[in-house]
């Protein structure tokens, strides 16, 4: 082994300090960060997440990888947001209804009736407003990366035909664990019941629920269709989904990678637009085939009017009342 002069000795420390200093001064600390996302391996959204990991992991040269861990198994939604914002779960795609019980704005999205078409809801999301509302995200300890389309949700079940609200009489329909939900359920006379997503087809199938509300792949891909034939086009909700880091992932992430994580992630969702039609097509279809009886020519407006007190009490806070009316506003 050479014997190192002792200049020799000092110079080599003098670039090692070097290295060390550009290595923590560009965040060069290679890291893998961990995603949580409830749907399973094929579904758009966890596509989309192993879509943005691989540009992530392009852009730093492999310093930075996604892992992304779906079907639950980093636990139902409620569990994984709270993960997130602890630090534990480093990004979540998740729908704005369960994470507007910690970011209010959320709430507003979640609204039902609120967007006119998924057109609609798009050119509100990718403007002004939708970056105002990712932006608003970092006091409740999230930072928001980009919106995913989440289709429109409508009401299926498997006891009758929904043609009016009288039909919805009586009927235990599964919700979302989000009180705002439940109102809207409440408000249509039907029962809410507040579920975990992994725990509706049980519901379904043993008879503990009579129907839910989502939209069609989640309808489809689930096997829901094959207990609740029953899909009435009630669109009540075109709440998206949204992706988000911790805020402690991203305080960790030097300037420059957190460009390329904001970047990686709105290029994300166009791709998962994309495969999302695709999919959607392809429920409807799969239904269809099986037999599942659909209301298409439902009158929505009885709907609406059912959700006044709703539009009411979210008229009590100004910003939410705000924001409701500028996009409304949108063309």
């Amino acid at each position: 082994m050479p014997v190192l002069s002792r200049a020799e000795l000092s110079r080599t420390g003098v670039i090692f300090v070097a290295l060390l200093l550009a290595v923590c001064a560009t965040g060069a600390v290679a890291r893998e960060f961990r995603a949580a996302d409830t749907q399973t391996e094929d579904y758009p959204t966890v596509q989309a997440l192993r879509y943005m990991g691989a540009l992530i992991a392009e852009r730093t040269g492999g310093r930075h990888e996604v892992k992304v861990f779906h079907s639950r198994q980093l636990g139902e939604e409620k569990e994984t947001i709270e993960q997130t914002r602890a630090g534990a779960i480093d990004l979540n795609r998740t729908n704005v209804a369960l994470i507007g019980n910690f970011v209010p704005a959320m709430n507003v999205l979640a609204m039902p009736f609120l967007f006119r078409s998924i057109e609609h809801m798009q050119k509100v999301l990718d403007g002004p407003i939708g970056g105002e509302i990712l932006n608003s995200f970092e006091p409740y300890g999230f930072v928001g990366l980009c919106f995913y389309d989440s289709g429109a949700r409508s009401i299926y079940n498997g006891i009758r035909p929904i043609r009016s609200i009288a039909d919805l009489r009586g009927l235990r329909i599964r919700v979302q664990q989000s009180e705002l939900m439940s109102q809207m359920i409440r408000s249509l006379g039907a029962e809410p019941v507040e579920m975990p997503y992994g725990q509706v087809l049980t519901g379904l199938a043993n008879h503990l629920i009579d129907g839910a509300e989502n939209n069609w792949p989640s309808f489809v891909t689930t096997d829901h269709y094959k207990h609740a034939g029953h899909y009435t086009l009630t669109e009540h909700t075109m709440s998206p989904e949204v992706l988000v880091i911790s805020l402690k992932a991203w305080r960790s992430l030097s300037a420059e990678d957190q460009i390329v994580f904001r970047e990686a992630a709105q290029r994300s969702s166009r791709f998962m637009r994309e495969k999302w039609r695709d999919l959607e097509e392809q429920s409807q279809l799969k239904a269809r085939a099986a037999g599942v009886s659909i209301v298409r020519d439902l009158d929505r407006k009885p709907f609406e009017d059912a959700m006044a007190a709703i539009y009411t009490k979210a008229a009590q806070e100004p910003a939410a009342a705000a924001l409701i009316e500028r996009i409304r506003k949108v063309e």
